[in-house]
């Protein structure tokens, strides 16, 4: 039980989420019990992306996922997540991890983070249901008129 002068650990979970897939709720589920706190920050910039839903209406589709969950928030954020994770005195950064490519990149990431800003990087690997399951593949599928339904994340 943690006293009143204890910290509180705070992670935090970035990406576009564009859309939030049944991967991402994985990880938001698994990452939950870690922490005290988990902000779930959604880039607000759109400069890779231009046609990206607003900010705001991710943040709204995925805010309504956790309504019933006090300990995450979701909140958007600009520039360096390490930037985001000072700003919300978190010190892990949590990132989903499907394959060996996706491995070699958050390592890399994970290290400049902790150079630059002393931010740790909690690595969960994706569960081997959804490994192959992403935004984009979500995206490109909803382009040609795929159901997509059973890819994205709903509360039961």
């Amino acid at each position: 039980m943690r006293t009143g002068s204890e910290a509180i650990r705070t992670g935090i979970f970035v990406g576009s989420f564009n859309p939030f897939t049944v991967g991402h709720d994985s990880i938001v589920t698994r990452a939950l019990p870690l922490f005290d706190r988990l902000v779930i920050g959604v880039v607000g910039d759109q400069v890779h992306k231009p046609d990206m839903p607003s900010a705001e209406e991710r943040i709204r589709a995925i805010a309504d996922l956790y309504a019933d969950e006090p300990h995450i928030e979701v909140k958007a954020y600009y520039g360096l997540a390490v930037d985001f994770a000072k700003a919300e005195g978190a010190r892990f950064i949590v990132k989903g991890v499907r394959s060996v490519k996706d491995f070699e990149y958050e390592r890399e990431q994970a290290d400049i983070n902790r150079q630059i800003a002393g931010i740790e990087t909690v690595l969960l690997y994706s569960e081997p249901q959804y490994s192959s399951i992403s935004s984009t593949m979500v995206r490109e599928l909803q382009h040609f008129g795929a159901n997509v339904e059973a890819f994205l994340a709903k509360r039961k």
